[in-house]
């Protein structure tokens, strides 16, 4: 049922492309688009008008390949570790990533064959490798990549010369151990699958209120305070409620995070209670800051943050402690304050490690943060539903980011999803300019980015050549030089036709002004740049962060 509703989705839309093209075809020139008389764009070259009349499922669709056969395959996820043998893509300028697209349209014979063999092979079937190729500056040398991702063919049609064309989807990234060309010209690879790490979880007594712990110090705490504590309720029932949230939180874990989650647990509950009859329970927990949580972490501005305040906090605590035994020793007439520092003390870091540091590696943490900062830089598509799934959350960022391919190539080849999210966090921070590769003209600013295609602002596409270009889209750019005139013929965008841009400093082949041919279609033109030819620029001005 989901399947035929897929289908009819996607035939009401080539329904929509067909209709496109039978439209006469007003193609405006260039000049024309660049006049100042021009009314429908401002001078950020955006569309005055709020109007986005493009349906960007069109693009994601890639229905300049023409109708394709679904395989009607869906490959199970192999086992981390397993080793096995696959034919390989090499390609320049792209990097792939799991659960991406890849079109591809195969023409030479040696990569012909290597589908051919990928659609009847037994172990692994409707499965190739994609690794990475750059040109090494030294040598001139091809550089592999030794982190790739294998693709499922999930679409693909048979040309009458011959040709192939192609879609595929990535699955799971790997370690190319050893490649090779085969007797039949097939280029294989011998690959190990990279085993993914589970999402890290903040235990939940590494900061904030403790039922536990309340219980086990209910005593000592009772022998501290004044005998009018009771008009404060009754303490065991919170004590209680605690206890089996907490319960309930160590259910919900994995193995793997409950060993982390009691570890903290052991640590902290061991320090509090060796030395109970000489040191109250203030000065243990000063002291632990002393020792672990004096020394700043380096270059993280969230976490250094989060070290002042919990500086601050535990200054505030050591300096009262003792004014607060010394009014216990009376009446008990200042009680309310006493409370009050109590109350700051639960709320402080009382694991083994600072509060700061598990936020640092939290997956879930990490991957909220990302996602708000992707709505707030990039906006579409909407992140938040992966919000509960870091590992996924971390791929599609990296797949649909708009920087250049070495560092999503970085990106694939970090180990780690806490650390990956990291990462992307800084690079949507940070990101400020696109830059020609060759001669560092700034061609664009973050703020130009456009999103053309329901998978973002960033992906791959394949001309009639089979070079696989992976472009991101602007709504507008500086010092480009445009090339030829404008074809409509196989374009990526459905009702915009292409011209060939270069760079105006370097002549570098920098992407594609898109024009549209239908006066109903907004936006009226937008560019299309090559991230292989792109360096990213990084804000200089790091206060504003």
């Amino acid at each position: 049922m989901v399947d035929g509703r897929i289908l009819e989705s996607e035939r009401h839309q080539i329904e929509q492309i067909r209709q496109l093209e039978f439209e006469e075809l007003q193609v405006e020139e260039v000049d024309d688009l660049h006049d100042s008389s021009d009314d429908d764009r401002d001078v950020t070259g955006a569309d005055s008008s709020s109007e986005f009349t493009f349906n960007t499922c069109l693009a994601s669709l890639h229905t300049y390949l023409g109708e394709v056969e679904d395989t009607h395959h869906r490959l199970a996820f192999l086992d981390g570790g397993a080793i096995l043998t696959i034919p390989l893509f090499y390609l320049e300028g792209v990097v792939l990533f799991p659960e991406a697209t890849l079109p591809l349209r195969v023409i030479q014979p040696n990569f012909v064959a290597a589908v051919e063999r990928a659609l009847t092979q037994v172990d692994a079937p409707y499965t190739i490798g994609v690794v990475r190729v750059c040109g090494d500056p030294n040598n001139r040398r091809m550089r592999f990549a030794t982190t790739g991702t294998t693709a499922e063919i999930r679409q693909y049609r048979r040309l009458e010369d011959g040709s192939l064309n192609v879609v595929t989807r990535g699955q799971q990234r790997f370690h190319l151990r050893r490649r090779w060309i085969d007797v039949e010209g097939v280029p294989c690879g011998e690959v190990q699958i990279i085993q993914e790490d589970l999402p890290v979880r903040t235990p939940q007594d590494a900061c904030g209120k403790f039922g536990p712990m309340n219980n086990l110090q209910n005593q000592s705490l009772s022998r501290t305070l004044p005998s009018n504590t009771s008009s404060h309720g009754d303490g065991n029932e919170d004590n209680d409620s605690e206890a089996n949230s907490e319960e309930s939180f160590e259910s919900e874990l994995s193995p793997t995070e409950r060993r982390i989650h009691q570890s903290a647990i052991f640590s902290l509950y061991g320090n509090d209670m060796t030395d109970e009859s000489t040191s109250s329970d203030d000065d243990k927990f000063v002291s632990g800051l002393d020792t672990q949580s004096r020394r700043p972490p380096a270059n993280d501005s969230d976490s250094i943050a989060n070290w002042k305040q919990s500086e601050n906090v535990a200054l505030q605590i050591g300096e009262s402690s003792t004014s607060g035994r010394q009014t216990h020793k009376g009446d008990g007439s200042n009680f309310p304050c006493r409370s009050f520092e109590l109350s700051k003390f639960r709320r402080v870091p009382r694991a083994h490690w600072p509060y700061w540091v598990y936020r640092m590696y939290d997956s879930y943490s990490l991957a909220q943060r990302a996602a708000e900062k992707w709505k707030q830089i990039v906006g579409t598509p909407n992140m938040d539903g992966f919000v509960k799934k870091p590992d996924l959350l971390s791929f599609h960022i990296a797949s649909k980011i708009p920087v250049s391919e070495s560092t999503r190539q970085e990106l694939l080849e970090i180990d780690g999803i806490s650390y990956r999210l990291r990462r992307e966090i800084e690079l949507l921070e940070c990101f400020d300019l696109v830059r020609c590769k060759s001669c560092k003209t700034a061609i664009a600013r973050r703020s130009d980015m456009l999103v053309m295609s329901s998978d973002g602002p960033l992906g791959a596409y394949v001309n009639t050549h089979g070079c696989v270009h992976e472009i991101m889209t602007l709504y507008k750019a500086n010092g480009l030089a445009l090339a030829d005139r404008a074809h409509t013929q196989y374009s990526w965008f459905p009702g915009y036709a292409w011209t060939i841009s270069s760079c105006c400093t370097c002549e570098s082949h920098m992407g594609w002004l898109f024009t549209a041919t239908n006066k109903k279609l907004k936006p009226k033109s937008f560019w299309g740049i090559r991230s292989s030819q792109v360096v990213d620029g990084i804000r200089e001005d790091k206060s504003s962060r």
